[in-house]
């Protein structure tokens, strides 16, 4: 079966119609970075525009510009967004010295492109995982102030008690801060060691660190919902590319 990879063909139009366009979009447009970022590239003079080191933020080049980082070309590349339902066991990261397995691994038939996973899911923990080379709607959908919904299921190694269900309504402080979260609910009337937590933080291991603030551990967490993204005909360690009207409604 032939493979299809999702294009934002909006951005490769605008490359082959528009007079000129912002320099630090079409880096981040070649996936090198975020547009953050690439103004920060462009100010430590690491840039070039046909030949000429270019420092200047806001500067505007047009399509047949030859656009240079280090000296090696780069060019607009196809994005990619590739939702992977994550099996426990594999660590979120495009490389690991130690040699396990990571979730690189499960979508190395997926495409050619360069893509890099939005957040994380810590090596236990399984569900939803976006992958991808956009630089800009990785930084939107990790950026704090985006306040990106995930939902999770757990298990618990105990059933969890009233008050302690109510102190986690009222929000729990750790370490690093208050922890609010947007609901919580017992999945199953008859086992109230299952749990389902809707939640927007995105520091790390927040969950099992949550729980575990008040006397709980995690046994087992599955991100079943990440914004508008579910599981739903996405079986355990598979991936599909996400439809441009995904893509779409992530981007808001």
């Amino acid at each position: 079966m032939k493979r299809k990879n999702s294009v934002n063909l909006s951005e490769i139009k605008k490359y082959t119609q528009d007079d000129s366009t912002r320099l630090n979009k079409y880096i981040s447009n070649c996936g090198i970075c975020s547009r953050r970022e690439a103004d920060q590239l462009i100010s430590s003079g690491k840039i070039k525009v046909n030949g000429n080191v270019i420092t200047e933020l806001g500067y505007k080049i047009d399509r047949n510009a030859q656009v240079t980082y280090n000296d090696k070309p780069i060019k607009p590349q196809n994005y990619v967004y590739i939702l992977l339902n994550k099996p426990s066991g594999y660590i979120t990261t495009t490389d690991d010295p130690e040699n396990r397995k990571t979730v690189m691994d499960l979508i190395s038939a997926a495409t050619k492109e360069r893509v890099y996973p939005v957040g994380r899911l810590d090596r236990n923990t399984s569900g939803l995982l976006l992958l991808t080379n956009d630089g800009d709607l990785t930084n939107f959908l990790t950026h704090p102030s985006k306040k990106i919904s995930k939902i999770y299921a757990v298990t618990l190694d105990k059933p969890l008690a009233k008050n302690d269900f109510q102190k986690i309504i009222d929000g729990v402080e750790l370490e690093d801060g208050l922890i609010e979260v947007d609901e919580v609910a017992y999945t199953d009337a008859n086992d109230k060691k299952q749990v389902g937590i809707q939640i927007h933080s995105g520091k790390n291991r927040v969950i099992r660190r949550l729980f575990q603030s008040i006397g709980y551990e995690v046994i087992k967490l599955d991100r079943v919902v990440f914004g508008l993204l579910t599981k739903k005909d996405l079986p355990r360690g598979k991936w599909r590319f996400l439809t441009s009207l995904e893509v779409n409604k992530l981007k808001g």
